[in-house]
């Protein structure tokens, strides 16, 4: 990606939990000169709250958010970003607008936008070089495409339709505080494996753990 666009990239290492990924975005923004951090998840399963049967990856997802709450809390802005709405197969529309419709209720919708044809072409390109599924079903959305179609080996169904084609911004905050439970779960989680055990209180299931048994098979 950053051969891609020209410019540094900022890696992060959600291994290390919330509150030091927190503590490590603070310092880039403070040497970027940033007084706002855009946290952005495909498909909208970072506003799951465990119950969803497609929910697969939710475990990074929570890490970050609650990074993101807590890099409010220290008074720098932050907003999350659901984009290419339920084009990862994991939440359906209906789950994720029940979950939007908590956050506007909260107060902490903050705004929407659909991904023009110049952004789309562009990201178009970077699918090319750094393959992505979701992302790409996010294209076809926006190029008008419309109907039933699968991802993930055929694992993973996706309804292609405008929605896809959307961005949700939400106030990081007040995500944790009312549509987010995963990540209020883990956000004093000092790593990646009590961030796990955490959401394994709640019944669930995560992506770390789908690897470390595919790893056993």
């Amino acid at each position: 990606m950053a051969e891609l666009r020209g410019e540094a990239t900022v890696l992060v290492d959600v291994g290390r939990g919330a509150p030091r990924v927190a503590a490590g975005l603070e310092a880039a923004a403070g040497k970027l000169g940033a007084d706002l951090v855009v946290l952005v998840d495909v498909g909208g399963d970072v506003l799951g709250e465990g119950s969803e049967p497609g929910l697969a990856s939710p475990l990074c997802d929570a890490v970050m958010l609650a990074a993101g709450a807590r890099l409010a809390r220290r008074g720098l802005r932050t907003v999350g970003a659901v984009f290419g709405a339920c084009c990862d197969g994991e939440l359906t529309a209906e789950e994720l607008l029940d979950r939007l419709a908590r956050l506007a209720a909260a107060g902490g919708l903050v705004g929407a936008e659909a991904l023009s044809p110049d952004v789309a072409d562009a990201l178009d390109r970077a699918c090319e070089t750094i393959p992505t599924e979701a992302s790409a079903m996010a294209v076809r959305c926006a190029r008008g495409e419309l109907g039933p179609t699968t991802i993930r080996g055929g694992r993973r169904r996706v309804v292609l339709a405008p929605l896809g084609a959307t961005t949700f911004y939400f106030d990081a905050e007040i995500a944790v505080d009312s549509a987010a439970p995963l990540a209020a779960a883990v956000i004093d989680c000092d790593g990646l494996e009590a961030a796990n055990e955490a959401l394994h209180g709640l019944g669930v299931r995560t992506e770390l753990d789908y690897e470390r048994s595919a790893a056993a098979r």
